[in-house]
């Protein structure tokens, strides 16, 4: 029954029709190259949307996810694991935090972030201390309470579902003395993103987060660093706090942490970590020993110099590249981002066309990313081959030729 041939119109037969995944069907990875259905390779820039940070079928998260396969797959929370205590001492010892709560997704560690400093915020005494500060286009997640703290700019995220937990206010990205007019005594979290994502790539100022930190201080109000994307080597550090000197309070981690195996984790001091006290949070899969082991053994591989210092020189690769690329074809205003977190941002005259150049570099045999209308992005593998990434990066340059020759035709249309 599982054999069964399938093609891509299966899924508007029968997958509720919340994406609108490519044409093709990957069947086969390895490394940054994947093959589709009718065998045709594609270099993968994309990355899972930045979660497969050794690329696909790598060895050392393969080999940890067999070996615990044949040993102990699920027990609830009732009970703990060798793989998660494991997996929690390494993400304490070589971060700010303590305490650990691991769950399944990004979206799920924002959610108890945000409930762990409504919490500290009832337990503090101060009255109606309950007020979140977010950030306009910033992205959380997906359940109701994190497309609520999502910023403005985002609208299709949260416009449907109302009505949406109150008391989060949203203020501009970068403007510190917009943060400043709203966070107040009331307030019990500042939720950032060091790099917002979704909302184009686009790096916090060192002065701004420096200015949160202390605004946090003053108020008494946790300090969030929403790193699902940021974190685990992304940036070219192991956190992208660990580039600003900016120290949060609290930080989410998913994506890259299983290397593709899904697994999310929220951490946090002993200051803050018995406000969550035995049953006022909780989840099924958290902490399950297939993803702890996976995730361990990826965090590992990733958190040496030789993996983080090929970031940055990746990062710098990359940069060179697209920029001669872009002075050939002038089409992007900027490229931006840190580590193998890139955006390449359109100029206005080609608003809203991101989606048609990542539509080019599929046919082309690029997997490739948007971040909004107006961005391309790419998060691909930390330890993409520097061939792949000339390979992917000619694959790109066609779709870019193609992609002005198209514009050429429309105006003279």
């Amino acid at each position: 029954m599982n054999n069964f041939a399938v093609s891509r119109n299966d899924f508007n037969e029968w997958i509720v029709p919340v994406f609108a995944p490519a044409n093709f069907i990957p069947v086969r990875g390895e490394g940054s190259r994947i093959w589709d259905q009718e065998n045709k390779e594609y270099i993968d820039f994309a990355g899972g949307i930045a979660v497969n940070a050794l690329g696909h079928a790598h060895p050392v998260a393969v080999n940890a996810l067999t070996e615990q396969a044949t040993k102990l797959w699920h027990v609830g929370n009732g009970y703990t694991n060798e793989p998660v205590l494991r997996l929690a001492k390494q993400l304490t010892e070589n971060t700010f935090a303590d305490k650990v709560f691991f769950c399944n997704s990004g979206a799920e560690a924002n959610e108890a972030a945000l409930k762990l400093a409504r919490k500290v915020g009832l337990d503090s005494g101060v009255a109606g201390k309950s007020g979140i500060v977010a950030f306009n286009n910033a992205f959380h997640g997906r359940t109701l309470f994190t497309v609520s703290a999502g910023g403005p700019g985002q609208p299709k995220y949260s416009q449907d579902f109302a009505p949406l937990p109150n008391g989060i206010n949203h203020v501009a990205f970068n403007d510190l003395e917009a943060a400043k007019a709203v966070i107040n005594e009331q307030t019990c979290a500042v939720i950032v993103e060091p790099i917002q994502g979704e909302g184009g790539v686009i790096p916090a100022d060192i002065e701004f987060l420096k200015g949160l930190r202390e605004l946090c201080d003053q108020f008494g109000a946790l300090l969030i660093f929403d790193e699902v994307q940021t974190g685990v080597g992304r940036t070219g550090a192991l956190y992208a706090y660990m580039n600003y000197g900016v120290i949060p309070d609290v930080l989410t981690t998913a994506k890259a942490l299983g290397g593709g195996f899904p697994v999310g984790a929220m951490l946090t001091t002993d200051r803050f970590a018995p406000h969550f006290s035995v049953g006022t949070h909780g989840t099924t899969y958290g902490g399950n020993p297939l993803a702890s082991a996976v995730a361990g053994a990826v965090f590992e591989f990733i958190n040496t110099p030789e993996v983080l210092n090929g970031v940055k020189e990746r990062h710098d690769y990359y940069k060179k590249a697209l920029n001669q690329l872009n002075e050939k074809y002038e089409i992007f205003e900027t490229i931006r981002g840190e580590g193998l977190l890139i955006g390449c941002a359109l100029e206005d005259k080609f608003a809203g066309k991101a989606k048609d150049i990542n539509n080019l570099a599929g046919e082309e045999g690029l997997l490739s990313l948007i971040a909004g209308p107006n961005v391309v992005r790419f998060t691909p593998s930390l330890i993409i081959p520097f061939a792949d990434i000339d390979e992917g990066l000619k694959r790109f340059e066609r779709a870019l030729a193609r992609f002005v020759e198209i514009q050429k035709d429309e105006q003279a249309a």
